[in-house]
């Protein structure tokens, strides 16, 4: 099947969240299927740099976008997605994406329009036509909302089918109704449209062929008043058509045999050698060298949705010893709230915890690898990597029973679960945890292994999708 594959971010070219790493792995998963997939991102301030040092390719004359203001010319630069094949084209506009940040404009939905209706005028470029659109989140929605309107009055693109993928419903990409009129569409309302107003997220699950979430207990959470952030409505109308794929992890990348920023490599059988990446890690923050301290470890963006609300008591008791000797590493930015909390635990205890209140990614996996548990309390989360790379690097998860944590999570098997989203529940779970490392080291070794264990890849994620495109392709054509 070809495939286009519609994402406002990429890894490693772009990165904001869990999407980048979606759209950077799935695609190779799925060529590896033998489907000939092709990859569409804008051309961020940064890809711009890469054209002009020559590290990606400028196609001639680029292509002119229709849109309802007037013809629109775009630069196009292609390369591979990185140890694969698989193409990636990215959609160049000075004036819209050569900006220093990917999100937070004002005219973000005119942005990530122009995006859309370029991701498929690409096609006519490429004189290349799909047999498949994947859309991912609202910033690509309008790829699915014109195809589904203005485009089948085109023979071109008439009759193919889309599949829209949600990675978090709480972004959803509101604007004034005029954005449809740049697109060259004519269409009513939708119930969750305020007057005057388009909902991108609400215009993809509407049109699209088929819907997906990134996890099956997320698809079913946002059916419900409480998880549907207002869409749920219109979510259960569609819902026949709305499915959960977990997500998968790039096994390659996160690989605790062969990953460099490792001070010892190790796996499932040679746990042992996991210790020195615990010493390397309290050496470079320059915590006591403890080794039979449980260090416990968050990688996170601190914000409510990663329960960062429910921290703050489990942690005063934690570092003040109501479970015995810990250690805690958090790295994280976002709330200065949270920020300022962190700081301050640190402060009153610096032979005990280290904040680090930055992006890191090259400490991260010294992170994952050294630290014995790893805490990912969220409120909600369509699926997480966090946890799947913990029990990769063999460090043990306390979760939250929601999303894509209550899928990839095992209570007692490969971690810890709590369901109540509160500081009680979680500091239970923290004693619980704690109490199997102290007094059974050999059932919380049972629980790293198990993790190691784990098939994590995109192969079954990727088996998943070529289903969910059959099913869209059996319905186009109405059988």
């Amino acid at each position: 099947m070809k495939i286009l594959f519609v994402s406002a971010e990429v890894a490693p070219f772009a990165k904001v969240g869990g999407l980048a790493d979606v759209a950077g792995a799935l695609p190779k998963a799925l060529k590896a299927l033998g489907h000939d997939v092709r990859v569409v991102m804008p051309a961020y301030r940064a890809q711009e740099e890469l054209g002009r040092q020559g590290k990606l390719i400028p196609r001639p004359g680029g292509m002119i976008v229709p849109t309802g203001h007037g013809p629109v010319a775009a630069g196009i630069y292609e390369s591979t997605l990185p140890g694969s094949d698989v193409p990636i084209y990215f959609i160049a506009n000075w004036s819209l994406f050569d900006r220093p940040n990917i999100y937070g404009y004002g005219d973000d939905v005119y942005r990530f329009a122009f995006f859309g209706r370029a991701a498929l005028e690409l096609c006519n470029v490429l004189d290349w036509w799909p047999e498949m659109l994947h859309a991912h989140d609202w910033h690509s929605a309008a790829a699915v909302t014109w195809l589904a309107t203005a485009g089948q009055s085109d023979d071109r693109y008439r009759g193919i089918p889309s599949v829209f993928t949600i990675h978090n419903l709480a972004h959803q990409g509101k604007g004034p109704w005029d954005v449809l009129n740049y697109l060259g569409i004519i269409t009513h309302g939708l119930t969750e449209e305020g007057h005057g107003e388009i909902n991108f997220m609400a215009r993809g699950i509407y049109h699209a062929t088929m819907v997906n979430t990134v996890s099956p207990t997320y698809a079913q959470e946002i059916m419900t008043k409480e998880g549907g952030a207002g869409l749920d409505g219109l979510l259960r109308y569609r819902s026949f058509d709305v499915h959960g794929i977990l997500n998968g992890l790039d096994v390659d990348v996160w690989n605790p045999q062969t990953d460099v920023k490792l001070a010892a490599h190790f796996d499932a059988e040679t746990l042992e050698a996991r210790k020195a990446n615990k010493a390397a890690l309290q050496q470079k923050l320059g915590l006591p060298e403890r080794p039979e301290a449980p260090l416990l470890a968050m990688v996170t963006r601190l914000d409510w949705q990663k329960g960062v609300d429910i921290i703050g008591h489990p942690l005063h008791l934690l570092l003040n010893g109501g479970a015995g000797e810990a250690q805690v590493v958090i790295i994280g930015s976002g709330s200065p709230e949270a920020e300022a909390m962190l700081r301050g635990f640190q402060d009153y205890h610096p032979d005990r915890m280290r904040a680090i209140l930055t992006y890191a990614p090259e400490l991260a996996p010294l992170v994952y690898g050294g630290s014995d548990i790893f805490l990912m309390p969220s409120l909600f989360e369509p699926c997480g990597l966090g946890q799947m790379i913990a029990m990769r690097y063999g460090s043990v998860p306390i979760v939250r029973a929601t999303g894509g944590l209550a899928d990839t999570v095992r209570d007692g098997v490969t971690g810890f679960i709590f369901r109540d989203f509160s500081g009680d529940a979680l500091w239970h779970a923290i004693q619980r945890a704690i109490y199997i490392y102290n007094v059974d080291p050999g059932s919380f070794a049972a629980l790293q292994r198990n993790g190691l264990e784990q098939d994590l890849s995109w192969r079954h994620s990727a088996l998943g999708y070529q289903q969910l495109f059959e099913w869209a392709t059996a319905r186009m054509r109405g059988w």
